[in-house]
């Protein structure tokens, strides 16, 4: 009797929880949110939280409010935020570098980026651009792999760095067109635009906002973008994908919460962000960041999170790449 008793008054209090937690989830938020950018401000994942958290923050009735906390190439915020408490009051805006390609660079990451973290919304994608000297043979990227495998070791590209996304997008290129190019690292594409002007470089994979401003000034030339279709952000410069089918790299940016995050919480907010990206305004001003909105579910996000870390570590794998 006393056992069933007992029984009985743990599955009263286990449900009683269950609906103090649906309950809080329902009328969530009802303070601020932090919003956790582990990147530096004024950067481009940065500039990117702020043109979105005013208006989330205006779509879930209070203030989305953005906190810079960067280090470690973003893994001290994204640890903040994966040792959060999970009921919603602290998100991360995070990219590619803190879930797809630092946890397959650095074995000592202090977070699991798959068990650790709850994922929201897909928020956005930022192409790259394929840039080559002026005095280059080459005027598509047929004739520039045409070019490099006639000159197997002779030609190089310039990076923002070992391990950084612009290596990878170069590395991913040369692995499916099979070449044989030499990486040069630079502290930043910025320090190597001269050098590529000049011709002492022969291609740079760089981001739109930074590469295509020399393109339209007539100082270097455009060959692709590492989009997987022709981008209005890029107009008239053809997908590397027409040469080389499937190829993609873009810098992904999206909002998680920590592990164990209600259900509803996450419906909630990547109902909110979906809206968000629809707005023409944000629209405007993601396209001036050289950021295609996304948007989608919680499912699709979380798929296109398993399949950017296959093809990055596989990447960095085959190709021996470290940060050293």
């Amino acid at each position: 009797m006393t056992k069933r008793y007992l029984l009985r008054a743990l599955s009263v209090l286990t449900l009683s929880l269950a609906s103090l937690g649906w309950a809080q989830a329902q009328g969530y938020p009802t303070k601020p949110v932090r919003l956790i950018v582990p990147f530096p401000a004024g950067g481009a994942t940065d500039l990117f939280a702020r043109t979105l958290s005013q208006k989330i923050g205006e779509k879930l009735g209070q203030s989305l409010v953005v906190e810079n906390r960067p280090g470690a190439g973003g893994t001290l915020g994204s640890d903040l935020a994966a040792k959060a408490s999970s009921d919603g009051y602290t998100l991360l805006l995070s990219t590619s570098s803190t879930h797809s390609i630092g946890p397959n660079l650095n074995p000592r990451m202090p977070y699991d980026a798959v068990r650790d973290f709850t994922p929201i919304s897909h928020l956005g994608n930022a192409p790259s651009i394929m840039l080559v000297p002026n005095n280059s043979p080459a005027k598509t990227v047929k004739e520039w792999i045409d070019y490099a495998k006639k000159n197997p070791g002779r030609l190089n590209y310039a990076s923002s760095g070992n391990g950084t996304i612009v290596q990878l997008t170069a590395e991913l290129f040369k692995s499916q067109a099979n070449l044989f190019v030499v990486h040069i690292p630079y502290k930043g594409t910025a320090l190597a635009i001269p050098d590529l002007v000049s011709g002492k470089l022969d291609v740079m994979f760089d981001s739109l906002p930074t590469g295509l401003p020399h393109v339209r000034d007539g100082r270097l030339r455009a060959l692709g973008v590492t989009s997987l279709k022709a981008t209005p952000l890029a107009p008239g410069v053809p997908p590397i994908a027409d040469v080389l089918p499937g190829y993609e790299s873009t810098t992904w940016f999206g909002v998680f919460g920590p592990k164990g995050l209600p259900p509803e919480v996450v419906s909630r907010v990547n109902a909110a962000a979906n809206q968000v990206l629809k707005d023409p305004e944000v629209v405007d001003r993601l396209q001036r960041l050289g950021i295609e909105p996304v948007g989608g579910t919680p499912a699709q996000f979380t798929s296109m999170l398993a399949s950017e870390s296959v093809k990055w570590k596989k990447i960095i794998t085959e190709r021996k790449i470290t940060l050293d």
